[in-house]
């Protein structure tokens, strides 16, 4: 595996192919399942109802139904696509070895979840990229996608708060990252990613803090 110092000297290189993956992740984090299928299909944006989120929680509690299996592919897809071409781009262009491999995810994940949150084609008003952030835990390394997941689930069947269990995942992934790869580079990528997540679920951490935030249920609301 490449040491820091050798990826230091290849990094003119990286520039090219961390642009367009930089452009392409984030254009494919702009596919919002919980827009499209909500704003195109069902004709009723989510983003008229209950939180305002454009995000799977927020869709399942307003719509239900089938197509909530829908949003779930589109956001798992997208991540899928962006990391696959990250790879790809940095493989083909730069060197294949594990440490360029893994950033490049890293560096397409982020952009991904930066298009899922602040989507261009939808006035950047997106989702909170957990279930994208999943997707992209898992691609990356099962060891970080075991304790971000392990964590959420966890936290969200014992206390049925989802966005507990979000905050779980935002704050363990730069610590997991350091803990796996132990690389200041991609720990900061890691960093920037979990504190994004942090970010969006602002109001959440408010609302847990006050005791007002909603529980989930399996029901939707009428």
């Amino acid at each position: 595996m490449m040491n820091l110092a050798a990826l230091e000297v290849i990094a003119p290189s990286l520039v090219l192919p961390a642009l367009l993956t930089a452009v392409i992740a984030y254009f494919c984090g702009c596919f919002n399942g919980a827009v499209i299928v909500s704003k195109y299909i069902l004709r009723d944006d989510v983003r008229n109802h209950g939180s305002g989120n454009a995000g799977l929680t927020n869709f399942f509690r307003t719509f239900g139904g089938p197509l909530t299996f829908v949003v779930i592919l589109t956001d798992v897809l997208k991540a899928v696509v962006a990391i696959l071409v990250g790879t790809m781009l940095f493989r083909n262009m730069v060197v294949d070895d594990a440490i360029v491999v893994t950033l490049a995810k890293y560096w397409a994940g982020l952009f991904c979840l930066l298009g899922h949150m602040f989507p261009c084609m939808f006035h950047f008003k997106g989702g909170k990229g957990i279930l994208s952030g999943g997707a992209i835990a898992i691609m990356i390394d099962w060891r970080i996608a075991l304790v971000v997941w392990g964590g959420f689930l966890v936290l969200a069947i014992l206390t049925r708060y989802v966005s507990l269990g979000s905050c779980w995942a935002g704050a363990s992934f730069p610590f997991i990252t350091w803990f796996v790869y132990r690389s200041s580079v991609i720990t900061f990528l890691g960093a920037f990613i979990g504190l994004l997540i942090l970010y969006m679920h602002r109001g959440n951490i408010h609302r847990l803090l006050t005791g007002t935030e909603n529980k989930f249920s399996l029901h939707k609301k009428k």
